[in-house]
């Protein structure tokens, strides 16, 4: 079947405005790395992550929030109105949430990039520990690494899937009895856009001195309590990879807190090259500078940034609509007004007893490729098993949704259980391991239509035995 013709999960829309900005850049000669767009890009970004400052600060130390149902199934139990216990004075007080504003935004090659450069703001090298939510893509921790740092992996709370703030507390403790060192940063993840219960995470962090580095890469346009994801810690990051949000075609950005900060960022982003007429370096620095003419691509993105969230909201709630009355199927859902998701992309969980066609058939080939999407080069697999994988029912209905033309992909398999980071420390609670075995991805981009998500759902039925 051509590719033209499949649902994908979330291919980008151009709007036409892109072109007119490359042809300016074009005709200006700005096909280079920098340039105005990128200014003005970053500037755009600047306005959009900024906005609502209001709202956020009228979140105080006694909001009494509506959204109550989410601590009687999280580990971490302490009271809200001690968020702020013990930040005073210590070396991540700066990334208090009580201080978002004037944030400045880098523009940058890659979501991962954006990492990298954080980590290496916060001071993280050789021996250090970096805590790392485990359910994510490998962009979360592989910068880690590349540092000669551990990762240590934390595990999900199951109403966001995202980092569990019990656990976060308790690796923290351990790490510090265990090393007699605290960890150097925290990284907690919008998985599929869905935000993080930053509120405790922060106080977490800011009580232990921690800075925090917001992946946002899947939560661009996602809010808590109406503040922009990626503006509550010491940083925060972007993806505009070709199936986020928006896309610059490939890149991402760095969301910093003041603009002495963002000029340190850029400084490493360009080789670390000193003021002389000739090229003198004292520093190692990297080539990850966005182009002036993706950054073309990006602002005209920004022009239709509102639609597409809107758009992924309302396939969310068809989803939701068409999906209710099968007994079996769970879509993953926004546990309360707090959590402002942008549904990069749309999320359900099969009961473990629902029966799917074609289970027989499942893991019976080795794949020769990747999954899904824009696949890049991947080495050939041995077995058609790993050590954790999704359910056969999960598996069955994969293919049986390929088989009618739809993409649809399993949710990320938890880092600590990645044969890479097999020696990792990580504090689990099974709750990410439980997703994997059980979830699958469905299509929410821009070019999923209504007619779209009623073929899904039509297939999803007829999938049930």
């Amino acid at each position: 079947m051509n590719t033209d013709e499949r649902i994908l999960l979330c291919k980008p829309r151009m709007c036409g405005r892109e072109i007119d900005f490359i042809r300016e850049a074009l005709a200006g000669d700005w096909a280079v790395p920098l340039g105005p767009d990128c200014d003005a890009f970053e500037h755009e970004l600047e306005v959009f992550v900024n906005s609502r400052e209001q709202a956020a600060a009228d979140w105080s130390d006694d909001s009494d929030s509506s959204d109550n149902s989410d601590d009687s199934d999280n580990s971490d139990n302490s009271d809200d109105s001690d968020k702020s216990e013990g930040a005073e004075g210590s070396e991540g007080s700066e990334s208090s949430s009580m201080q978002p504003f004037g944030r400045r935004v880098a523009s940058l090659i890659s979501g991962t990039a954006a990492v990298h450069l954080a980590l290496i703001a916060c001071g993280v090298g050789p021996g250090d520990e970096v805590i790392v939510q485990s359910f994510t893509f490998c962009a979360s921790s592989h910068p880690v690494s590349y540092l000669g740092a551990t990762p240590v992996f934390v595990d999900s709370e199951p109403l966001t899937w995202n980092m569990d703030p019990g656990l976060l507390e308790e690796a923290i403790n351990d790490r510090i009895a265990r090393t007699g060192r605290k960890p150097k940063a925290i990284i907690p993840v919008a998985l599929y856009g869905m935000p993080y219960r930053i509120d405790r995470i922060m106080e977490v962090a800011d009580r232990h001195g921690i800075p925090v580095i917001e992946d946002a890469a899947e939560g661009f346009g996602s809010r808590f309590r109406g503040q922009a994801l990626g503006t509550f810690g010491r940083f925060g990051v972007l993806s505009f990879n070709g199936n986020k949000m928006i896309t610059t075609s490939g890149g991402g950005a760095l969301i910093c807190p003041d603009d002495a900060t963002r000029r340190r960022i850029m400084w490493y982003a360009t080789q670390a090259r000193e003021s002389y007429p000739y090229y003198q370096h004292e520093a190692v620095g990297y080539n990850y500078r966005m182009s002036n003419i993706c950054a073309c691509i990006g602002r005209g993105q920004m022009t239709v940034l509102d639609d597409h969230i809107a758009h992924h909201r309302h396939i969310q709630a068809l989803y939701r609509e068409l999906l209710a009355d099968i007994d079996g199927i769970t879509l993953h859902e926004a546990p309360g007004p707090d959590y402002d998701s942008n549904y990069w992309l749309c999320t359900v969980t099969l009961d473990p007893g629902l029966r799917i066609r074609g289970e027989e058939r499942t893991y019976r080939e080795v794949i020769t490729g990747a999954v899904g999407g824009a696949a890049g080069v991947t080495h050939a697999a041995q077995s058609a098993h790993t050590d954790l994988e999704p359910n056969r029912n999960v598996e069955a209905l994969r293919l049986h949704l390929n088989d009618a033309g739809i993409e649809s992909r399993p949710l990320w398999k938890p880092m600590h259980r990645q044969p890479v980071y097999r020696h990792a420390p990580a504090y689990v609670n099974g709750v990410s391991e439980s997703l994997f075995r059980t979830g699958l991805c469905l299509p929410a981009g821009p070019h999923v239509t209504d007619a779209h998500v009623s073929r899904i759902v039509a297939q999803i039925r007829s999938a049930i035995i």
